[in-house]
């Protein structure tokens, strides 16, 4: 069977030379007799795997020397607990900004552990923008400020990186990571789950200054604090190895494509031409302010949503599937992370053209 355009929000596409090289190396690592997912993750093999990966990383995204890589379990959603659990060092509130379903969830976690102050918040218009930057409230009091740069349900992607001063900024960086360069240095921690950009589900990246491991509490337990897993090189218990592994052949596969600046071209070549078959339509719509659009991430909506389940089917029979939005907000939904090829988003662009034609009133 022919691949598929698989415009999932995740768990997401893979790169198809990534699959292959997994592929050949399913039953025998590099003559090792064994599958990476039976080496001992302390082994030789295994290490060797560990220090290849996190040196991709820190090349793509040009990572500063005093900048720990953490691979870590749980998925982005246990960073949730754990920023608070880790960062509050003896302050009792933390500032968020609010654009969404990802942004809420962090803000409940983070009510568990402190006093949680929205610094902006977009609820008003239905999470269609980002704040400006000027609307960002800041108090000189928060332990740090927590933002989304990219809602993955939404679609709403901020433009700009906001400005804290000595404050460290937290980003969620689930659905956007490695899409594009990335100025590491002005945050204090950055974190994503795996299965947009990195690799399969099962896998949390973390990049954390190493001034904010000096003030994590003794009282965290010892597999939720960031010293104790830093100090451990991801491995106080048994990380997720085969993630670790292919998330390490991704990284490679990015280099080879020519780095963040040139995925990241490509990916806004990849959402302006979805982007325009929507705006220049009158049968599709898109909700979010322009200057927010999300390119990893593209909700749309049909002029007659009777015709939603119409337009799935089809668009399935064309091997573009997973377009069904998210039961929140409705639609579609396109995601096209970094190994979604530029022809996928042009067949799906034909398809939708051809559709409307068949369809409109």
């Amino acid at each position: 069977m022919a691949r598929v355009y698989n415009f999932s929000a995740g768990p997401a596409m893979l790169p198809e030379a990534v699959l292959q090289k997994a592929q050949s190396e399913m039953l025998d690592w590099h003559d090792s007799g064994m599958s990476i997912m039976e080496m001992s993750h302390r082994g030789k093999q295994f290490m060797s795997v560990y220090e290849q990966a996190e040196s991709a990383l820190r090349r793509l995204m040009n990572i500063p020397e005093n900048y720990k890589v953490l691979f870590l379990q749980g998925g982005a959603s246990s960073q949730f607990a754990m920023i608070p659990m880790n960062l509050l060092r003896g302050k009792t509130s933390a500032a968020y900004i609010n654009t969404g379903a990802w942004s809420k969830k962090a803000i409940a976690e983070a009510k568990r552990y402190a006093t949680v102050h929205i610094a902006a918040s977009t609820e008003d218009n239905k999470f269609c923008s980002a704040p400006t930057a000027d609307q960002i409230d800041l108090p000189a009091e928060s332990a740090y400020l927590h933002y989304t740069p990219n809602e993955t349900i939404g679609g709403v992607e901020f433009s700009y990186i906001p400005e804290t001063g000595n404050i460290p900024l937290i980003g969620d960086f689930s659905s956007t990571i490695l899409s594009r360069p990335l100025d590491v240095s002005k945050f204090g921690v950055i974190y994503a789950g795996a299965q947009k950009n990195i690799g399969p589900a099962g896998l949390c990246l973390v990049i954390i200054r190493e001034d904010l491991l000096d003030r994590c509490s003794d009282s965290i337990p010892a597999i939720l604090n960031y010293k104790t897993l830093s100090d451990s090189d991801s491995m106080y218990n048994t990380p997720p190895t085969y993630s670790w592994y292919l998330a390490g052949l991704v990284f490679e596969w990015i280099k080879q494509k020519g780095g963040l600046s040139v995925m990241g071209n490509t990916n806004q070549r990849k959402a302006e031409k979805l982007y325009k078959a929507i705006d220049e339509s009158s049968f599709y719509a898109n909700p979010v302010a322009h200057v927010a659009r999300s390119w990893m991430n593209v909700p749309f909506t049909l002029a007659d949503a009777n015709l939603d389940s119409v337009f799935l089917e089809q668009a399935t029979t064309r091997g573009l599937v997973t377009l069904k939005g998210h039961r929140s907000v409705g639609g579609m939904r396109a995601s096209i992370y970094n190994a979604m090829p530029e022809e996928g988003v042009d067949e799906l662009v034909k398809f939708m053209a051809e559709f409307e034609t068949a369809n409109s009133l």
